[in-house]
Protein backbone atom coordinates (compact mmCIF):
# COMPACT_ATOMS: atom_id res chain seq x y z
CA UNK A 1 0.00 0.00 0.00
CA UNK A 2 2.95 2.65 0.58
CA UNK A 3 4.25 1.76 -2.89
CA UNK A 4 0.99 2.94 -4.23
CA UNK A 5 0.78 5.95 -2.31
CA UNK A 6 4.44 6.98 -3.33
CA UNK A 7 2.84 5.94 -6.98
CA UNK A 8 0.01 8.16 -7.15
CA UNK A 9 2.17 11.20 -5.66
CA UNK A 10 4.58 10.78 -8.88
CA UNK A 11 2.23 10.45 -10.99
CA UNK A 12 0.78 13.50 -9.83
CA UNK A 13 3.94 15.37 -9.73
CA UNK A 14 4.77 14.59 -12.97
CA UNK A 15 1.14 14.62 -14.68
CA UNK A 16 0.47 18.26 -12.72
CA UNK A 17 3.36 19.92 -12.61
CA UNK A 18 1.63 22.59 -14.85
CA UNK A 19 -0.64 23.72 -12.10
CA UNK A 20 -1.50 26.48 -10.87
CA UNK A 21 -3.11 28.85 -7.88
CA UNK A 22 -4.89 31.51 -11.16
CA UNK A 23 -8.09 32.61 -9.74
CA UNK A 24 -11.74 31.98 -11.50
CA UNK A 25 -12.68 35.27 -13.16
CA UNK A 26 -16.34 33.93 -12.09
CA UNK A 27 -15.22 34.01 -8.58
CA UNK A 28 -13.32 37.76 -9.24
CA UNK A 29 -16.04 38.80 -11.02
CA UNK A 30 -18.80 37.83 -8.47
CA UNK A 31 -16.27 39.59 -5.27
CA UNK A 32 -16.56 42.72 -7.59
CA UNK A 33 -20.51 42.30 -8.01
CA UNK A 34 -21.01 41.66 -4.27
CA UNK A 35 -19.84 44.79 -3.56
CA UNK A 36 -21.11 47.27 -6.53
CA UNK A 37 -24.23 45.44 -8.55
CA UNK A 38 -27.65 45.82 -7.97
CA UNK A 39 -29.70 43.26 -6.00
CA UNK A 40 -31.02 41.05 -9.05
CA UNK A 41 -27.69 41.67 -11.36
CA UNK A 42 -25.66 39.53 -8.08
CA UNK A 43 -29.01 37.44 -8.01
CA UNK A 44 -27.77 36.67 -11.41
CA UNK A 45 -24.43 35.84 -10.79
CA UNK A 46 -24.83 33.98 -7.82
CA UNK A 47 -26.79 31.81 -9.83
CA UNK A 48 -23.99 30.45 -12.09
CA UNK A 49 -22.82 28.65 -9.04
CA UNK A 50 -26.25 26.25 -8.54
CA UNK A 51 -26.15 27.33 -4.77
CA UNK A 52 -28.80 25.88 -2.02
CA UNK A 53 -31.84 28.97 -1.67
CA UNK A 54 -30.57 29.13 2.27
CA UNK A 55 -27.18 30.11 1.10
CA UNK A 56 -28.14 32.71 -1.72
CA UNK A 57 -30.42 34.17 0.92
CA UNK A 58 -27.84 34.64 3.52
CA UNK A 59 -25.00 35.73 0.92
CA UNK A 60 -28.01 38.23 -0.25
CA UNK A 61 -28.94 39.80 3.60
CA UNK A 62 -24.96 39.71 3.66
CA UNK A 63 -24.93 42.14 0.51
CA UNK A 64 -27.66 44.45 2.11
CA UNK A 65 -25.64 45.66 4.60
CA UNK A 66 -22.66 46.01 2.15
CA UNK A 67 -24.65 48.43 0.34
CA UNK A 68 -24.96 50.44 2.89
CA UNK A 69 -21.40 50.79 2.88
CA UNK A 70 -20.19 54.36 1.45
CA UNK A 71 -19.08 54.18 -2.17
CA UNK A 72 -15.79 55.22 -1.59
CA UNK A 73 -15.09 52.45 0.93
CA UNK A 74 -16.52 49.78 -1.27
CA UNK A 75 -13.82 50.92 -3.41
CA UNK A 76 -11.16 50.76 -0.86
CA UNK A 77 -11.99 47.50 -0.26
CA UNK A 78 -12.39 45.97 -3.69
CA UNK A 79 -8.77 47.63 -3.65
CA UNK A 80 -7.87 45.54 -0.91
CA UNK A 81 -9.03 42.29 -2.60
CA UNK A 82 -7.62 42.81 -5.37
CA UNK A 83 -3.99 43.29 -3.98
CA UNK A 84 -4.87 39.82 -2.33
CA UNK A 85 -6.21 37.92 -5.76
CA UNK A 86 -2.73 39.22 -7.36
CA UNK A 87 -1.19 37.53 -4.33
CA UNK A 88 -2.63 34.51 -5.35
CA UNK A 89 -1.33 34.68 -8.99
Amino acid sequence: MRLSVCLLLVTLALCCYEANAVVCPVIASEITGFLFAGEKVFRQQLSKFHAPQDAVQAKMKVKKCIDQISLPNRMMIEKILGKILLKCL
